[in-house]
């Protein structure tokens, strides 16, 4: 590992920290750096905040010292006006010399943009240092500009004969049959507050009537989305309490919106998962975990509209029931989670 690669791995530390907090921004961490020393370092906290290379430069101690360090940057400074000032200028403004960035930001309103100001104010820029890194790290900022919808992850649990659920009990109550343990539930309410929305079937709110909130995990709640074609879910169902902003999809007969409740209409006779995608994307989404049910994540693997898949295999059988999704496997990373397995694979290299 050379000395850039060093500091914008720091970097890349730092941008962590923000994961769930910086939408519609991306994660960035910047360290400033002095004869081989760190002398200041940030990342960005939360939209509307400032920006990484914001608070690095504040920590320096001694701003005399900026004149003769080097900036290292995940992602390429900002160059334009948004809810906070662009970073090149403040850079420029500092006049820092040196200037390393991970990748470039795919942004339209970036997009090399700020690199060629910080070169035409006479600064030494290097760019692409661990850029297959830095961009992993957005992958979800990097999806939706490049792919114009949001980065796609597809959870769900199965049991040890591969099933989602037993056969159905009548008169059963609405509510999940546990096939993991309390510590991958955990997991998957942490998982809640990293990404921006979660979404579900009508069935899946019929048969368990899910809150589809990070209630066992500290942060954000996600944006929940459902599929209800045919407006059946009811009306005491926890998904249309209006506590959390909801964006339901259903055919033409549509309800009244709330304050944090959307109905939009879409075409069921034609394919819903672009349009879906696409209401998402106006939306500024950026990333979905699919959670089900079967029929609705077998549809957006059918479709290759997955960019994720986080599966659990639980200690149960059910020996009859709803059959798992198919999907093909690959790129897998095998965890147990105490008595669970979890298997994650992606659809990207």
């Amino acid at each position: 590992m050379n000395i850039h690669e060093k500091y914008i791995k720091r970097c890349i530390e730092l941008a962590q920290n923000g994961l769930g907090n910086t939408y519609p921004n991306p994660m960035v961490g910047s360290v400033i750096v002095y004869e081989n020393q760190i002398i200041g370092e940030g990342w960005h906290k939360k939209a509307g905040e400032p920006h990484a290379e914001v608070n690095a430069v504040r920590s320096v101690k001694d701003k005399s010292l900026l004149k003769k360090a080097t900036i290292y940057v995940s992602l390429e400074p900002c160059s334009h006006f948004g809810k906070t000032p662009p970073c090149c200028d403040l850079i420029i403004a500092n006049e820092i010399p040196n200037v390393v960035v991970g990748t470039v930001d795919p942004n339209e309103k970036v997009a090399g943009k700020g690199i060629l100001k910080l070169i035409e104010a006479g600064a030494n820029v290097t760019v692409g240092v661990l850029e297959n890194e830095c961009n992993e790290l957005n992958k979800r900022f990097f999806t939706f500009h490049q792919k114009k919808r949001p980065y796609i992850i597809l959870k769900w649990a199965e049991s040890q004969d591969g099933f989602l659920s037993p056969e159905k009990v009548i008169d059963q109550d609405r509510k999940p049959i546990w096939i993991t343990n309390q510590y991958s539930r955990q997991l998957v309410h942490k998982w809640r507050t990293e990404e921006q929305a979660i979404l579900v079937g009508t069935q899946t709110v019929a048969d368990d009537n899910p809150k589809l909130n990070a209630r066992d995990w500290s942060g954000n709640d996600p944006v929940r989305v459902i599929i209800d074609r045919n407006n059946r879910i009811d009306k005491n169902s926890f998904v249309l309490d209006d506590s959390v902003k909801t964006i339901i999809f259903s055919n033409g007969n549509l309800k009244s919106s709330t304050e944090n409740t959307t109905f939009e209409a879409i075409d069921f006779n034609q394919n819903i998962i672009p349009q879906i995608l696409d209401v998402l994307y106006q939306n500024q989404i950026q990333s979905i975990i699919i959670e089900g049910g079967r029929q609705t994540i077998q549809s957006f693997i059918d479709e290759n509209f997955w960019d994720e898949a986080r599966i659990f295999i639980g200690k149960t059988s059910f020996q009859s029931g709803t059959k798992a999704p198919i999907i093909s496997r690959k790129n897998i990373i095998k965890t147990n989670i105490s008595s669970d397995e979890l298997i994650q694979f992606r659809n990207y290299d």
